[in-house]
């Protein structure tokens, strides 16, 4: 079975603290936006990897593909 975006967003959320977190897909493909201060002082490929890291065998196993936005609380303000 397919996972829904409202699973995807569970998965990350229990991995990794959000101060906002917005997952949208079609159960093969999903784009999330991200916002923690986890990401503070990180590059993009380490944010990245912390979310693949949140999503565990899940990556490979149920989600086909995953495109994101990852933002430090700062980053995500309008300006």
């Amino acid at each position: 079975m397919l996972p829904t975006p409202e699973q995807v967003k569970n998965y990350i959320a229990g991995g990794l603290a959000c101060q906002h977190l917005e997952v949208e897909g079609d159960g093969q493909h999903f784009f999330a936006t991200i916002v923690s201060d986890a990401f503070q002082g990180k590059r993009l490929i380490a944010r990245h990897q912390m979310v693949y890291a949140a999503l565990g065998d899940r990556m490979r196993a149920e989600i086909h593909a995953l495109s994101m936005k990852t933002l430090t609380p700062e980053e995500w303000k309008p300006a």
